[in-house]
């Protein structure tokens, strides 16, 4: 007993010495690959691309933007949750990832035993737009038309659970409104058909909108964060009319949940100098977002509420997806 006993000790310590090592080598072995579980071309998508080229500088490693769109972004995050935990196969998430643990019966994975999260990247605001026909100049007069019904308004969505559905449905319930859902798959023909006047109003993510914004095709009556944002400094939040209302959406890698510390720590570190980085904070900055960078323990914390946050919200806006 007592020689099995040194021979498994043995075996233990040097299974530790090598994974340290790898863990004080890394990244030096391969290329970094960055999971983003969405479509080429989206806000989350254009983030990724530009920390990646980034990050992969302040590594000395390149890293290769991946998409692997599905299933509100499960698919991408399933596969990254089980890959080899060696920090060369990482998932740049958004706030989706934690509506869809009580959005979906069944997401593929754990979203807090399988995966490990890193650092925060961004703060991505939402905005309420409507169509220029709607008889509203600001946010408290379309509050009002749609508390007193004086015309059908339909509010779309990039699809149900999803962020611009969970923001209107609060909106509903502060506004004692009733306000009609019409979830389309995906933001871009939500807005096309706000544009052309078949719905009337848009909670998007702010970087969708912008150049309607900026040339009068859509009007913007609120931002969904707690405070203004310095790209639309004139449009109030939410809030100030109706207090309670914040929605605030993000993006932030993980890594699998068996990832080494050291690991993860430099990582988070190598993307925390990315986010004070001045032309990052201005690309981010120009399309209304903030950079972030927090350290491991400070996203799981937030994590953890978000979960919660947007738990009561899918709640409340009733969705749901076998």
């Amino acid at each position: 007993m007592t020689r099995r006993f040194f021979h498994v000790a043995v075996a233990a310590c040097a299974a530790f010495a090598s994974f340290t090592a790898h863990a004080s080598d890394w990244p030096s072995k391969k290329p970094i690959t960055l999971v983003v579980p969405l479509a080429p071309g989206g806000s989350t998508d254009s983030t990724a691309r530009l920390l990646a080229d980034k990050l992969g500088k302040e590594l000395k490693q390149q890293i290769i933007v991946e998409n692997r769109a599905g299933a509100g972004g499960n698919i991408g995050a399933a596969y990254v949750a089980k890959a080899a935990p060696d920090g060369y196969t990482l998932l740049m998430a958004t706030s989706t990832i934690a509506t869809n643990v009580t959005l979906y019966k069944n997401m593929g994975f754990d979203l807090r035993k399988d995966l490990v999260p890193v650092s925060q990247v961004a703060l991505i605001p939402n905005v309420l737009t409507i169509n220029n026909a709607v008889p509203a100049r600001t946010l408290q007069e379309f509050v009002e038309y749609v508390r007193q019904k004086k015309g059908p308004v339909s509010y779309g969505s990039a699809g149900n659970g999803t962020a611009s559905h969970l923001s209107g449905a609060l909106f509903n319930s502060l506004a004692h409104a009733e306000m009609l859902h019409v979830p389309y798959k995906g933001g871009a023909p939500a807005n096309a058909d706000l544009i052309g006047g078949q719905i009337q109003a848009v909670f998007s993510p702010m970087v969708e909108v912008l150049p309607f914004i900026d040339s009068g095709k859509l009007r913007a009556l609120g931002v969904t964060t707690k405070g203004r944002s310095s790209r639309l400094p004139n449009v109030p939040a939410v809030g100030e009319v109706l207090p309670g209302f914040e929605v605030t959406l993000w993006n932030g890698v993980f890594a699998s949940a068996a990832t080494p510390q050291a690991v993860v720590d430099k990582l988070a570190g190598a993307i925390q100098k990315v986010t004070q980085d001045p032309t990052f904070r201005k690309t981010l900055a120009d399309q209304g977002s903030t950079p972030v960078g927090n350290t491991p323990a400070e996203f799981k914390k937030i994590l953890d509420q978000e979960i919660d946050k947007w738990g009561k919200l899918v709640k409340l806006s009733g969705a749901s997806v076998e």
